[in-house]
């Protein structure tokens, strides 16, 4: 009869020389949830119903745990076929766009801030971005040259948004209500800082091409 448990020496390898996790999945599967909330994100902005805010409060949840799932795959990895370095950046920068997303709205509900255009429009470009990491996240395993394009339009999708952020800045500093001026600005600058971490997620992306290719 023949034993189909795993002999000594194949555990003992297994134990020292642990299977590598699938990190490009695991940072596609990351994309994917982030770019879920960007979604949200983008028709609270258009109906500021205060049940797709909690969706997003709940979103939040859900982010942390992947990111933890994904530090702690990084931690125990015995290797990575990308450097690691890139592998942690990423998996912070993700997740830190999602933080703001969850920050904006939860400020704009204490502060009593209702959408308008600008949060609109900062809030469309940050998901057109999230959509081009998905796309370039998940093209890492099998296409990676392509993924170069990806980035791209994700720093693009940046730069449209810190110019919307110039813009309503501009229009915002006008007149005399200043209560209403800074608790405004408070929230363009979280859905700059929103950018600013696709942004990072989008170079990071950029050198892992780079380096495999």
């Amino acid at each position: 009869m023949q034993n189909d448990k795993p002999s000594i020496f194949r555990r003992l390898y297994d134990r020292l020389f642990p299977r590598t996790p699938d990190f490009f999945a695991l940072l596609a599967e990351q994309c994917q949830q982030v770019a879920c909330t960007t979604s949200l994100l983008v028709k609270f902005m258009e109906t500021a119903a205060p049940e797709i805010g909690r969706q997003i409060r709940q979103d939040e949840h859900e982010a942390d745990r992947i990111k933890v799932r994904n530090l702690h795959a990084l931690n125990e990895a015995f290797s990575t076929p990308i450097d690691r370095e890139d592998i942690y950046r990423a998996i912070v920068d993700l997740d830190d766009v999602v933080n703001y997303c969850k920050t904006t709205v939860s400020e704009m509900e204490v502060l009593g801030v209702a959408p308008d255009k600008h949060t609109l429009e900062m809030a469309m470009h940050l998901k057109m971005g999230m959509d081009a990491l998905v796309s370039g996240y998940g093209k890492l395993g099998k296409q990676p040259p392509s993924a170069a394009e990806d980035a791209d339009i994700a720093r693009k999708a940046e730069r449209k948004v810190e110019k919307a952020y110039r813009r309503a800045l501009a229009e915002l500093f006008q007149g005399e209500d200043y209560i209403n001026m800074f608790k405004r600005r408070e929230i363009y600058r979280h859905l700059s800082n929103a950018a600013d971490r696709m942004a990072n997620c989008a170079n990071t992306l950029h050198d892992i091409v780079v380096k495999i290719c």
